[in-house]
């Protein structure tokens, strides 16, 4: 109970400092949230979204899995973004990895952790795809850096194929969905310059980008 109690003693003590400096906040926070961004992101402890960027309670509405996987059937999945898309309307879908990924390592090396095995398939997947670049890398630091690179730019492309995805673009809502990877070692988020505003641009923009990341392996 100690570790729990530390918990609730820090939580009060971070309330009490947000309504010092900003009494209002709670109220606003409760009547609404109208986030711009939807985080897709790793389950990681170390990446923590709103603290990574900036940003406050209700400004980023976030999803975390293992390995920042985009399932489409995937109904939790599928469900944020259909949320986020049409009920919250966010304006910007964020794909987010990150260099050390204990989850893209474990599918690199065909490591066996448990009932998560299931899941890494579709990293294992992102691997098969790419399997002739990872392969003309020197070592295995860079082909797992390597992985959870190109694993972003397949799971970008998994959300512009989803249906809530393609509808919004098709009725002309702005959406823009974005490729990002976090560094563990500098705490820095890079642009992995995969940004699409639209269904016709995609297929392009998933092109270039691969293209990218392939030559520089070479």
């Amino acid at each position: 109970m100690d570790a729990l109690n530390r918990l609730f003693a820090q939580n009060r003590q971070w309330a009490n400092s947000i309504t010092k400096h900003d009494p209002d906040f709670f109220k606003r926070l409760s009547e609404q949230q109208k986030p711009e961004y939807l985080w897709i992101g790793c389950s990681d402890s170390r990446v923590t979204a709103n603290q990574i960027v900036g940003l406050q309670p209700g400004e980023v509405f976030v999803h975390r899995n293992i390995a920042n996987v985009v399932d489409p059937d995937d109904l939790n999945c599928a469900s944020v973004i259909q949320f986020a898309v049409d009920v919250l309307k966010v304006r910007h879908i964020l794909v987010v990895g990150h260099y050390g990924c204990g989850g893209v390592k474990a599918a690199l090396r065909c490591e066996r952790v448990g009932l998560a095995d299931k899941w890494l398939r579709h990293v294992e997947k992102v691997k098969d795809i790419h399997r002739e670049c990872l392969c003309s890398l020197p070592d295995s630091g860079a082909q797992e850096d390597r992985l959870c690179e190109l694993n972003v730019i397949e799971q970008v492309a998994h959300v512009c194929s989803t249906e809530t995805v393609q509808e919004a673009w098709a009725r002309g809502q702005f959406l823009m969905i974005h490729g990002c990877i976090y560094g563990l070692k500098d705490g820095l988020l890079q642009d992995m310059k995969i940004n699409v505003a639209s269904a016709e641009e995609a297929p392009r923009v998933y092109a270039s980008a691969v293209a990218r990341y392939q030559s520089t392996a070479e």
